[in-house]
């Protein structure tokens, strides 16, 4: 009988070693294509705290670099951004971020708010299959899928990954238990240079209201952040495109809301000329995101106001920290100028 129970308790660890290991196999690794999707993930392997956290989507890993808020003014920072972030994923990201470190600043870029309810699988999976298991994920995940998605197949992703099997190739196995840090801090760097401006006619708004959903989630963060004694910031990345357009509509809702909670807000696409960003040199897909040119400037101008209006501090005379950042600073620049 003893030996049965033995026998049982073994295949049931087998069959959980194998589920796990092909589990791990399947999954998307985001070394190589769809980068952006290991973003997430990557703040677990922090080992010190920040002043300031940014939360949001590809224009906050795209458009900040940390390694140039540190250089330039001591200033610790970490970017937990991912592609298409909707509000209330930035909401659950920051309350997980809370239980980690209290930062003296967050920043939350305001294009997300245009969306009101779940919107794209692919999307979701490159934010909430990152975030390690909690109840701050459960809520995440029940407030952003789809229709057509499986709650359960977020918890076990074999059983959304499954199929994959028939493209496995070599970084699959690779990667299969480890990854390469893709990111400084959060921040996404492009070096391609590609100027000019999208032409891409913007559609007319049907309703010019921001959704009520993304506008109750924004003020939980508000309220979240009020809580902790943080300084809640509000932003809008420079463009140059019709792609993402940022309508007056909108903006107006936003300058309205910081006035009426005491916010700063800051949009930075009627000052990218006192910023110095150049149209012709510093976008790389044609003044849709910024490339690492565009967002170092952006980074410098974004930091004074930091010191400026927020009383942040430079952080270089503790040794240990200047230590671990210079070691940034030296993967950004090894990236940057190859």
């Amino acid at each position: 009988m003893k030996k049965r129970i033995i026998l049982c308790i073994c295949m049931i660890l087998v069959t959980v070693i194998l589920l796990g290991f092909i589990q791990a196999l399947v999954q998307p690794k985001y070394m190589s294509a769809s980068r952006e999707g290991a973003l997430i993930a990557e703040y677990y392997g922090e080992e010190t705290s920040h002043d300031v956290l940014f939360v949001g989507d590809c224009e906050v890993y795209e458009s900040f670099t940390p390694p140039t808020l540190w250089e330039e003014y001591g200033i610790t920072s970490y970017i937990r951004g991912s592609a298409q972030q909707l509000t209330w994923q930035s909401y659950y990201l920051l309350e997980e971020i809370l239980k980690y470190e209290t930062p003296k600043v967050v920043v939350f870029n305001v294009l997300a708010l245009k969306y009101g309810e779940p919107q794209d699988e692919a999307y979701n999976r490159m934010t909430l299959d990152g975030m390690k298991l909690s109840v701050t994920k459960l809520k995440a995940i029940s407030a952003s899928m789809t229709e057509e998605e499986s709650f359960a197949s977020y918890l076990f992703p074999l059983l959304r990954f499954h199929s994959r099997w028939k493209e496995l190739g070599k970084e699959d196995f690779t990667y299969l238990f480890r990854r390469d840090t893709v990111s400084h801090n959060g921040y996404l760097m492009q070096t391609e240079i590609r100027g000019g401006k999208a032409e891409i006619t913007p559609s007319p708004l049907v309703d010019d209201t921001l959704p009520e959903t993304s506008m109750e989630y924004l003020d939980k963060m508000r309220a979240l952040c009020e809580e902790n004694g943080i300084a809640f910031v509000l932003i809008k990345a420079p463009t140059n495109d019709w792609k993402y357009h940022w309508y007056d509509e909108w903006d107006e809702q936003i300058v309205a809301y910081a006035e009426e909670n005491r916010l700063k807000y800051y949009n930075f696409i009627p000052l990218a000329d006192e910023i110095g960003i150049d149209w012709s040199t510093d976008t790389y897909d044609m003044g849709v995101h910024l490339n690492v040119y565009g967002a170092e400037k952006l980074t410098s101008y974004f930091g004074e106001l930091l010191v400026n209006e927020f009383g942040l501090e430079s952080r270089k005379n503790d040794t240990a920290l200047a230590e671990t950042w210079q070691k940034k600073l030296d993967a950004y620049y090894a990236e940057r100028n190859n």
